[in-house]
């Protein structure tokens, strides 16, 4: 399994689309086998999804993101978690031991970077 945390300076990102980067967990059995992080190659309508699905990321962590982000995660079989916040390998663990539920919160307002998540 792969998971992703959209996320800036080892946290996760108020809003994914936005993010520094990805950094990326492979996971075998709730143990974390590596990690890495991926530059975020830049937010355009619809890309980041299909970008994301070719790393063959299975769960999206984020702290927000808009609704068309999320329905377009979903029909790649993307399992998204809006709603996080703090340390990436902090929420890791807690996804891991199914403590890490999505709010299911939807950002609608993107004229302005950083202000899903206040």
């Amino acid at each position: 399994m792969k998971i992703s945390v959209a996320s800036e300076k080892n946290q996760v990102s108020n809003h994914f689309g936005h993010c520094e980067g990805f950094t990326i967990y492979e996971v075998k059995e709730s143990e974390v086998l590596n990690k890495k992080v991926v530059e975020n190659p830049g937010h355009r309508p619809g890309f980041l999804p299909r970008f994301l699905k070719d790393l063959e990321i299975d769960v999206i962590i984020a702290g927000g993101m808009g609704e068309t982000a999320q329905q377009l995660f979903k029909e790649q079989d993307i399992e998204v978690v809006v709603g996080a916040s703090g340390l990436c390998d902090d929420l890791i663990k807690q996804y891991l031991r199914n403590e890490l539920k999505s709010t299911g919160s939807v950002c609608t307002e993107h004229q302005h970077e950083g202000n899903c998540g206040n």
